[in-house]
């Protein structure tokens, strides 16, 4: 029998309900403008850049040429791509001003929805579609999104979710009531046991996999999280089903995910060697020991950490109190009708959260393999937002037999709650834009050429980007390689750079060369009246190759500004910097497309599993 049209419609209510929610949590930016959170600059010129490569025919740069004032550093290939390609094609169709803001809107909206996919599973419509608003007006996801502006981890609101979806999936193999573990129903009828392999491969192990990637392709620290989420959710399963197959499931899906992001991961992990990675977790307030719950310091240079951190403790604090009591009320109430193995692994995520809060927990971060890396124990909070917004929504929601006016009330209730968190956002966790770092300056100092800051870990080892003078020509002839270019006029600030001061004996620009003029090509023709060097400003990096004359230039001393300083003969130089592919690039490119004909196998071996047998 056809369903009838208001039947037909209210499979989209949900969801419709859900982007309108996601426009109301981005209003502020709507009515305010761009929020410039910590990493806002970071990601503009990351669009910028990639864009601008694209533009040169690069569909997979890898060297962003703006940072470190025109400099450049190789930050495509540590950080992962998919947000500054989704950036960088969003600016294709939409000024730039509305790219943050729309992103902001599709990940919000994103978490909301995959969160409602995952309720789903254990809820009616109307809570389910609860508990995705709840997600996306959580403190965590709000706060990421407008003191943080770290597009890359929000789209953990929407890879958690669909993570636990899939390794929480209840084994359609299962009979409905029974024996738990040994004897299992085909689709065909036949009760004859089905081995754990064959369980594990139900149909959910591919996309499993895909959603590793998605993680890892987003986010280093959310991929790190995805990773230990998964083997722990898998382990929790397994003990309450008394099953191997979601441990088998996990595995699989695990080394297929990691394979497919080897393209990305495999030259993140090797060339790291290259850089000074260290930056990353050296600092003070990127030390795990310093941001466990509030936590209060004396280092001076700790203040704005720790008002910070203050923040983000009280949100901890209400998300893990909200999810544990919404636990325990649903649960009372026998408000949600999902197996034990189903909300068991949910309602141990809390918990393990607040544990990871203390300093009792740092044995864990220390032992566990690029767990610190993580930088924030508070960064845990994506993975609980979804369990959180079903808790939430079950305990709060009516029982079917209840009267409409408590719905009504639920639902009205929870929109104030939910229009008074976006006005808390707007007020104390929107961050007003600098002249300097608003979209249209930062535009306008982009089509000049004057690069912007670079980001310390992507600095050549020993270098220090604090010593990279701004307004260098493209290059610099020099007699000694370690010649200081710039003065200093404002203490903390880079020097600066300009002819009258005599640091460069003579200067060239960048040869015209339509064929190979884009970021990762330099072309310097020049006829120099001695030998010496040709200080570049261009940073200096393994996977350039060098060539002068044609010939590949001897080895380059190292300069503390990390600037490529290559000698020269006296007379015609015609100098060329190209990007080159390294080995381990080629393969990782090679391991990803392995693993996605591994995945294609797999993919149609669940589709045979999955189909009824014919007796």
């Amino acid at each position: 029998m056809n369903a009838s049209p208001a039947a037909r419609w209210s499979r989209f209510t949900g969801p419709a309900l859900i982007l309108l929610a996601a426009a109301v949590a981005t209003a502020p930016q709507l009515i305010h403008g761009n929020s410039c959170g910590h990493d806002f600059d970071f990601h503009l010129v990351s669009w910028l850049d990639c864009l601008n490569s694209w533009r040169h025919l690069t569909p997979y740069p890898h060297w962003s040429p703006s940072p470190n004032f025109g400099a450049g550093e190789p930050r495509f290939i540590f950080y992962p791509p998919l947000t500054w390609m989704l950036g960088a094609a969003m600016g294709l169709v939409l000024p730039w001003q509305l790219v943050p803001i729309a992103l902001t809107f599709l990940l919000l909206a994103a978490t909301g929805l995959a969160t409602r996919a995952l309720a789903r599973t254990a809820l009616a419509d109307a809570p389910a579609t609860l508990a995705g608003c709840a997600a996306l007006f959580s403190g965590y996801a709000l706060f990421t999104a407008y003191e943080r502006s770290a597009f890359g981890e929000m789209t953990g609101g929407f890879w958690i979710p669909l993570l636990l979806l899939l390794i929480l999936l209840l084994d359609r193999r299962r009979p409905a009531c029974g024996d738990p573990g040994l004897r299992n129903r085909h689709p065909s009828g036949d009760l004859s046991p089905i081995p754990a392999w064959k369980r594990a491969f139900d149909g959910s192990t591919t996309l499993l996999a895909l959603v590793v990637a998605g993680a890892w392709f987003s986010n280093v620290p959310l991929g790190v999280m995805a990773s230990y989420l998964l083997a722990a959710v898998a382990l929790a399963v397994a003990l309450v089903s008394k099953s191997w197959a979601p441990i088998f499931r996990a595995s699989v899906a695990a080394v297929m995910g990691i394979g497919l992001a080897a393209i990305f991961l495999l030259p993140a992990v090797w060339e790291q060697r290259w850089i000074d990675i260290r930056q990353a977790t050296g600092d003070a307030g990127e030390m795990i020991e310093n941001s466990f719950l509030f936590a209060r310091h004396a280092n001076p240079l700790l203040k704005e950490h720790d008002i910070e951190l203050m923040r983000v403790s009280l949100i901890a604090v209400t998300m893990i109190a909200v999810a544990l009591a919404g636990l325990l009320i649903s649960r009372m109430r026998k408000t949600l009708p999902a197996p034990r193995r189903w909300w068991i692994p949910l309602a141990l995520i809390p918990v393990a959260i607040l544990l990871l809060q203390f300093p009792i927990s740092l044995p864990v971060w220390n032992l566990l393999p690029k767990l610190r890396f993580l930088q924030f124990p508070w960064r845990w909070l994506v993975v609980l937002e979804a369990p959180m917004a079903i808790f939430f929504a079950a305990a709060v929601w009516p029982r079917n037999a209840a009267p409409r006016w408590r719905r009504f009330a639920v639902v009205a209730v929870c929109a104030a709650v939910f229009l008074a968190a976006t006005a808390t956002a707007g007020k104390f966790f929107f961050q007003p834009c600098d002249h300097e770092d608003a979209v249209a300056p930062m535009m306008d100092a982009y089509r000049t050429g004057a690069g912007f800051q670079g980001i310390d870990e992507y600095a050549p080892v020993g270098a220090d980007d604090t010593m990279v003078a701004t307004g260098l020509p493209d290059a610099c002839l020099v007699t000694d390689p370690d010649t200081e270019l710039g003065i200093l006029d404002t203490p903390g600030a880079n020097p600066d750079w300009w002819v009258e001061q005599g640091s460069c004996e003579a200067t060239f620009a960048a040869a015209a060369n339509p064929g190979k003029a884009s970021p990762e090509h330099l072309h310097i023709v020049a006829v120099t009246p001695h030998p010496g060097y040709l200080i570049l400003r261009l940073r200096i990096y393994p996977a350039w190759r060098v060539l002068v004359n044609g010939r590949p230039a001897g080895p380059l001393p190292q300069r503390d500004d990390g600037l490529m300083a290559v000698p020269v003969p006296e007379g015609p130089v015609d100098l060329r910097v190209d990007w080159t592919t390294t080995s381990d690039a080629i393969a990782g490119r090679w391991l990803s497309v392995l693993a996605l004909l591994l995945l294609t196998v797999l993919w149609f071996l669940e589709r045979k599993l999955a189909r009824p047998r014919l007796s």
